[in-house]
């Protein structure tokens, strides 16, 4: 059994095999410690698939469009970073490119490849720094933060000019649905207990 600290109380436990869809809480506050979701490789397998998809149909469509003066204009995600870029704001648009581009791309691309690769175990032991990397990636996929400021920047402008959102818009705001879904449908330790496998002597 695995040892663990109430993360609300501190008191020191040990934690029981948990069954697929249980959960154990804290016996002093009730808190939950652990959870095992019933599907713990095929529901966040399939999120993450329709998370690629949505990524990609957010970075090749249109973010906004401006109609100001009989003159008409649209962007994408990488199209706005480039033009910050070109405008003397090389900082503001590494970090736009990376937060709305590399960092979810990275962990849309480690989670699928920790979810195919532990379907069949034993798992390889390079899934564990996977499941990192992913996890670091996620912390970065600030999609969120986007949003907020595309609307505050909407409401700024749009007394001086027509604004279309466009398709990417609403498919970023899918990906900061998809993605909590994905960390919360994914069992960790579900993972790591096909890692651990791969160091397991094979029985004759």
């Amino acid at each position: 059994m695995e040892t663990i600290a109430c993360p609300e109380c501190d008191l020191l436990q040990h934690l029981p095999e948990i069954p697929q869809g249980g959960k154990a809480r804290c016996p002093r506050c009730r808190n939950t410690v652990g959870t095992r979701p019933s599907d713990p490789l095929d529901r966040p397998l399939a999120l993450t698939l329709t998370a690629a998809i949505v990524f990609i149909v957010a970075q090749t469509t249109d973010l906004l469009g401006l109609s100001a003066v009989g003159r008409q204009a649209s962007t994408t995600i990488a199209g706005g970073a480039l033009t910050m870029w070109q405008e003397g704001e090389p900082l503001t648009a590494m970090v736009v490119a990376f937060c709305a581009g590399f960092a979810p791309a990275g962990y849309i691309l480690f989670m699928l490849t920790v979810l195919l690769a532990v379907r069949r175990p034993p798992a390889p032991h390079w899934v564990g720094g996977m499941l990192r990397w992913g996890h670091a990636m996620q912390i970065w996929s600030m999609n969120e933060v986007m949003i907020l400021g595309i609307l505050v920047a909407l409401i700024k402008i749009a007394e001086l000019a027509t604004v279309e959102p466009g398709i990417a818009l609403f498919a970023l705001g899918v990906l900061v649905v998809l993605f909590p879904a994905m960390a919360v449908t994914l069992d960790p330790r579900e993972i790591w207990r096909r890692v651990e496998w791969a160091d397991t002597p094979a029985r004759r």
